[in-house]
């Protein structure tokens, strides 16, 4: 069975539909640990939100797809900078079971990447007609 826009599907589910439990709890629960992390990097603590849009709102565009590569590079781009911002001295680091420290962000960052490229498919609230769709 050969079907592009069933994989397009999963694939927005698996990147959002995860990533949107981060952004929940930063949105309900909290946002600080974010905007002590920015502020440690010597930047202004009103770019933790953008971690915001990237986690929370993002996922739900990619979820339901709609203006979805959109979306999908606000998703990769945030993740880039939760490496190099938040993760920057682990990004070389291996756990204890042989995992790579920051494997859970490139992945996230890798799944938006592909989205970003293939768009949201037919399944998708756009239908995947519109050009960033």
């Amino acid at each position: 069975m050969y079907n592009q826009d069933l994989a397009k599907l999963l694939l927005r589910l698996t990147c959002g539909g995860i990533l949107l439990f981060h952004g929940v709890h930063k949105v309900f629960v909290e946002v600080d640990h974010v905007k002590v992390i920015v502020r440690n990097a010597g930047l202004p603590e009103v770019l933790a939100y953008g971690n915001i849009i990237g986690e929370f709102v993002a996922p739900i565009f990619v979820l339901i797809g709609l203006k979805t590569r959109i979306a999908a590079a606000i998703i990769a781009v945030n993740m880039l900078m939760s490496v190099l911002i938040g993760h920057r001295d682990i990004m070389f680091s291996i756990n204890d079971y042989g995992g790579w420290m920051i494997e859970t962000n490139v992945l996230y960052m890798m799944t938006a990447v592909v989205l970003f490229f293939t768009g949201a498919g037919k399944y998708s609230l756009s239908g995947g007609k519109g050009k960033w769709d």
